[in-house]
């Protein structure tokens, strides 16, 4: 509500059938089967379910809810590609009206699993970090001590549109999606690439989709977990990439500060992109106490303190178990 309300879009003033909604989760509806089927268990095995069991547990209800309650019926369907689900929901609203299927599409993800399943089924991959006694600094990335990600949950919405009906309604414009790319690592189901093959190609294919260079470029918000190989990785990506620009760039995790949002993690960091972009604020990584000798000391991770910059373009990464990346670029609307 809060972004179409800042859109200022409604059934009255744009035409519903060019409204599209297009909604990403990593996993849906966790809570919902697990608390069902618990039920379901401590009963005496008749098959009761609550009639909405199915409807609260697939992930596209939300999509067709934001349509129902707005009466937007263009495109609609929803995005799972794991930890980079809302990037690549971002990507497909950007695609949507690029290719002419909608003049405007909302856009984002949710996610809520912290619940025994979810945080017993991460604990049990030995992916999230074991300091329960000090859970506030417990998400370090990039830090020598890191051991692992902390459970985030959220949700966040972004109001893509033509630029040109944009302009002719007097719509409230934030900023530009440049562009966007997706990319699989064919490596692992949980691990990256070592040399973050997957996560070098998707910012390749981004910058060649925004038509940008490396040097164009003034911040990453990295997919950062606070894992001990994925941050590496991510790492070498960015020096392969960026080379010698690589030491200009601002780099950070708001992973550090939110948690690890799984499905929701790609539109909670582009809306920390958007506001990098238009407050010219870098957020910082922070709960780094020890630096990592196998990271490069040059790179400016924007440790424990936020900085001023002006930034015009940032790009932001997100990448999920089965090996999946998405990056998109946001810059400054110069209109």
């Amino acid at each position: 509500d809060q972004a179409v309300k800042d859109a200022g879009i409604s059934k009255d003033n744009v035409d519903p059938d060019q409204v599209g909604v297009i909604f990403a989760s990593g996993i849906g509806g966790l809570i919902t089967f697990q608390d069902d089927v618990m039920e379901f268990a401590r009963g005496d095995g008749t098959p009761r379910f609550n009639p909405f069991f199915i409807p609260k547990m697939i992930l596209d209800i939300a999509a067709g809810q934001i349509s129902m309650r707005h009466g937007f019926r263009g495109p609609n369907y929803a995005v799972v590609s794991a930890c980079a689900s809302s990037t690549n929901a971002i990507i497909d609203a950007f695609d949507n009206i690029r290719l002419g299927r909608a003049e405007i599409i909302v856009t984002g993800g949710s996610e809520a699993v912290i619940r025994e399943a979810g945080v017993g089924g991460f604990n049990a991959m030995k992916a999230l970090s074991e300091r329960n006694d000090d859970p506030k600094t417990a998400s370090r990335p990039f830090d020598k001590d890191r051991d692992g990600f902390v459970m985030g949950e959220g949700a966040g919405i972004l109001v893509l549109e033509n630029l040109e009906h944009a302009l002719a309604r007097g719509a409230n414009i934030h900023c530009e999606i440049a562009g966007g790319g997706a990319t699989a690592d064919a490596h692992h189901i949980t691990a990256p690439h070592p040399e973050g093959l997957g996560a070098r190609n998707v910012m390749n294919v981004a910058l060649i989709d925004a038509g940008m260079q490396p040097g164009d470029i003034d911040y990453i918000n990295v997919h950062g977990t606070s894992t001990p190989l994925g941050d590496i990785a991510e790492t070498k990506a960015i020096l392969n990439v960026f080379g010698e620009k690589a030491y200009d760039l601002n780099i950070s995790s708001t992973k550090s500060m939110t948690g690890h949002c799984l499905g929701a993690a790609g539109v909670v960091e582009a809306l920390a992109c958007i506001l990098a972009v238009t407050k010219n604020i870098i957020p910082p990584t922070i709960n780094h106490f020890t630096d990592d000798p196998e990271l490069d000391p040059e790179l400016n991770f924007t440790f424990n303190k936020a900085q001023e910059k002006n930034v015009n373009a940032a790009l932001s990464n997100t990448f999920g178990f089965g090996g999946h990346n998405a990056s998109i670029i946001i810059k400054k609307y110069k209109g």
